[in-house]
C-alpha cells in the first residue's frame, strides 16, 4: 500500500478512485504504484506563473475554516479517513470505527484515526501568498469570496490524511522549504496539480525546488 494515498491525491481521478482501489485489493496484494512520472507534473509547473510570494500579513485561518465543512452527516475529515483508509468501517454519524490508514510523507500504517491530520497539500497559508499577477496587479486569494475560501479548505482533492508530526514538521511550508520522506514525486505532483487548477502562483526558490525532484522522477 506504499504512497497509495499520495498517488490518489496527485489527480483527481485517482482520489475518487482510491476508496474503491483499496477495496477491491486486500492489503497483500497491493502493488506499490510507480512513482510518478514527471511528464504532466512538469507540464502543469511550466504554466504556474513565477512570482515573488506575497508577505501573508493579511492572512487569517479563521477567514479560510473554523472548522471541517459537512456534507450530510459526514464532515470533510471523515470523507477523507473514508476515501484514504482500507476497510474503512464507520457508526451512523461517519465517524471511523475501524480501519487502516498510511501516511504518505513519513510511511507510518496506524489503525488509529486519532493518529491522523487532515493536510491542505498546498498549505491555505501558502494560497494566501500565493495569487498570480494580472493587468498588473496581484491577486489575493485571501480576497476570494468567503465560499469559494471555504471551498478551498474542504476540498478532498487537495487533502491527504497523513500523521501529525509529519503535518506539523511541514507547517505551512512549500517544497523549497520542506519534502516528505517518502514519495516526493508523488508529492510535488499533488501540489502543482493544486495550484494550477486554483490559479496560484510559485515563487522562484518552491518552482527550482519542484523542478529538481521531478528531474530525478520516471519520464
Amino acid at each position: 500500500m506504499k504512497a497509495r494515498l499520495l498517488a490518489c491525491v496527485a489527480s483527481v481521478a485517482l482520489l475518487t478512485g482510491c476508496e474503491q482501489l483499496q477495496q477491491a485489493l486486500p492489503e497483500s496484494a497491493a502493488p506499490a504504484p510507480p512513482p510518478a512520472p514527471a511528464g504532466p507534473a512538469t507540464e502543469l509547473l511550466a504554466q504556474l506563473q513565477i512570482q515573488p510570494e506575497d508577505t501573508g500579513a493579511h492572512y487569517d485561518r479563521d477567514d479560510w475554516m473554523t472548522g471541517w465543512a459537512t456534507n450530510g452527516e459526514c464532515t470533510t475529515r471523515e470523507t477523507v479517513l473514508r476515501q484514504q483508509g482500507q476497510g474503512v468501517t464507520v457508526d451512523r454519524y461517519c465517524r471511523p470505527t475501524a480501519g487502516t490508514w498510511h501516511s504518505g510523507y513519513d510511511g507510518v500504517t496506524t489503525s488509529d484515526p486519532e493518529d491522523l491530520e487532515i493536510d491542505h497539500v498546498v498549505p491555505l497559508a501558502e494560497a494566501a501568498r500565493s495569487g498570480p499577477v494580472v493587468d498588473g496587479r496581484r491577486q489575493r486569494p485571501g480576497d476570494w469570496p468567503p465560499a469559494q475560501r471555504e471551498g478551498y479548505a474542504n476540498d478532498v482533492e487537495g487533502l491527504v490524511a497523513v500523521t501529525g508530526s509529519s503535518n506539523q514538521s511541514k507547517s505551512d511550508g512549500d517544497p523549497a522549504r520542506w519534502l516528505p520522506s517518502q514519495e516526493p514525486c508523488l508529492y510535488v505532483t499533488a501540489w502543482v496539480t493544486v495550484k494550477k487548477k486554483y490559479n496560484l502562483s510559485v515563487d522562484q526558490a518552491e518552482h527550482d525546488a519542484i523542478a529538481s525532484v521531478l528531474a530525478s522522477c520516471p519520464k
